[in-house]
């Protein structure tokens, strides 16, 4: 920031413009590089506060100070406005992978988490209901990686899809949604139903069972959704769950045109739904509703995720979105 004198040269006479000049002047050195305080500056130079505070304002107005910001290294300040206004969204998040191989999928995921993991500190401030996709890599390790806060910064945390199948993978979910309530003061709320059916008829009889419909009534009063973004092609976790697409789903699904999916909502690359044989079966949160949430925070990243985060981001799936740099720019470049 610098602050350049207008004042005249050669000693000739002020006149009412270039004295208000040199006290535009003045009061800019005065405030930015003395570091005197506003009140100080109207004190010692016998004008009013508000006067000082118009001056400052006009300094800046007509450059005699210009204002430079130095964005530090690993900053990516310019990508993040960039992709905010290319998808509409509140707030993009975007950080290094710290790999620079596109296929260590692993230490994208262990970036993203660490990332998401300090937004989610810094903006869980209190009275939120928040809900959780219990299929998702990187969310274990953003989860993992929160600090505890201090107080109670969420009311409640509720499980937004079914999670029941092996049992060592179940672990996994309930570790989830367990450690975001330790780390958060959250009360857990579990969905102890599984995540995909083999039939609608039995996903239709499983979700008016009481032990359901006291978890789902929550779905309507989330304030925040925290989500996961996926492939067509099931995660290793979700394949290992029991829960995981058959080929017959994946072949219907890919003539359909689906992407990716969003708590195992699948839609297109404009991000339109997809109607499917599989949609009938899922427990879980439908995508109208996922869509209403208020705030709805997407983490999720690599190349190779890039088409499901495109379709995501314009189908309005998700509003705030952690990434990596290298998934940014093919999703600017796109």
């Amino acid at each position: 920031m610098t602050a350049t004198s207008g004042a005249p040269r050669g000693g000739r006479r002020l006149g009412h413009a270039d004295e208000q000049t040199r006290l535009l002047a003045k009061v800019a050195r005065m405030y930015h590089e003395r570091g005197l305080r506003q009140s100080e500056i109207a004190a010692e130079l016998h004008i009013s506060q508000p006067r000082v505070s118009r001056l400052l304002k006009r300094a800046v107005d007509t450059g005699v100070v210009r204002i430079t910001i130095s964005v530090p290294s690993g900053v990516h300040t310019d990508l993040e406005e960039a992709l905010e206004a290319r998808y509409g969204l509140a707030e993009a998040v975007i950080t290094d992978a710290g790999t620079t191989d596109p296929d260590d999928e692993a230490g994208v995921e262990r970036a993203l988490g660490a990332a998401a993991a300090v937004y989610l500190e810094t903006t869980l401030i209190g009275g939120d209901t928040i809900g959780i996709s219990s299929w998702s890599a990187t969310l274990l390790a953003a989860v993992e990686a929160m600090r505890p806060s201090t107080g109670q910064v969420v009311d409640e945390v509720v499980q937004l899809v079914g999670g029941v199948g092996d049992p060592r993978v179940q672990v996994e979910a309930t570790r989830l949604l367990s450690s975001f309530a330790s780390a958060t003061g959250a009360a857990p709320v579990f969905l102890p139903a599984p995540g995909l059916l083999g039939t609608p008829q039995a996903r239709e009889s499983l979700m008016g069972d009481a032990s359901v419909t006291q978890v789902t009534a929550h779905w309507a009063t989330l304030t925040t959704a925290l989500v996961g973004i996926g492939t067509l092609d099931p995660s290793p976790l979700l394949r290992s769950s029991g829960n995981g697409i058959s080929d017959a789903d994946q072949a219907q699904l890919r003539e359909l045109g689906a992407v990716g999916d969003v708590c195992l909502r699948f839609f297109d690359a404009q991000g339109t739904p997809v109607a499917s044989a599989l949609d009938e079966r899922v427990i879980g949160i439908s995508a109208t509703d996922l869509r209403r949430i208020p705030r709805r925070i997407a983490v999720a990243g690599g190349v190779r995720k890039v088409p499901a985060i495109r379709g995501a981001l314009q189908g309005g799936w998700a509003n705030v979105l952690v990434t990596d740099v290298a998934a940014a720019k093919v999703l600017l470049a796109g």
